[in-house]
């Protein structure tokens, strides 16, 4: 091989140079292209992961709420029960108390002293009673004389009497009651009603 032709091997192409440049270039954008790709998509990710996290912090704020309900709800009935779990019993045991109350009052004094044992121990017995009752929370109503309360007095029927302001209890037929405030039979009455007389000019 002559001289010549080891300078002309020596030398390089400089289409070859551009080319390669050309590819380094290209190789540079295209990692640009894919880190900037990258930070987008990494981006995308961290605002759906934001998304998610408020969604399940919702959803366990919500469960909070529901449960704190639930138990107050439970409260509420465990305490109702406890407070009016009597309520049927006493609704059954009132005819009984009323039984008694009108044989104790029915019962004319007796000469003998059997008749009068016999009352004294209606009475007691109706007496013994009335405190079991008293002790469960539970209260009469007897509103003789008083104003006519619909909430917790049934009319049974309306009188003349000019002696009593209208609208007044007249007479207290049968006794109502209540266990702890709630209302468990109302009181059956008598109602004043306005004189139709019209008074003298």
């Amino acid at each position: 091989m002559t001289g010549s032709e080891d300078v002309e091997s020596n030398k390089t192409d400089p289409s070859d140079e551009d080319f390669e440049n050309d590819q380094d270039t290209h190789k540079n954008l295209n990692s640009d292209y894919s880190d900037e790709n990258s930070k987008d998509i990494a981006s995308e990710e961290i605002e759906k992961l934001h998304a998610e996290l408020e969604k399940q912090k919702d959803l366990a704020l919500r469960a909070e709420a529901e449960l704190q309900n639930v138990l107050k709800r439970t409260s509420r009935e465990v305490e109702n029960a406890h407070k009016y779990g009597l309520e049927r019993f006493i609704q059954n045991l009132l005819p009984v108390v009323d039984s008694l109350e009108k044989a104790a009052e029915a019962s004319a004094p007796n000469q003998s002293k059997a008749g009068d044992t016999a009352i004294e121990g209606i009475n007691l017995c109706c007496k013994l009673l009335l405190d079991v009752l008293e002790k469960e929370g539970t209260t009469v109503i007897a509103p003789l004389g008083e104003p006519f309360d619909p909430s917790e007095h049934q009319a049974m029927s309306m009188v003349e009497n000019a002696d009593m302001e209208p609208n007044s209890i007249a007479a207290v037929v049968q006794k109502g009651w209540k266990l702890n405030e709630r209302l468990v039979r109302p009181a059956m009455v008598m109602v004043v009603k306005e004189s139709e007389t019209k008074p003298p000019e």
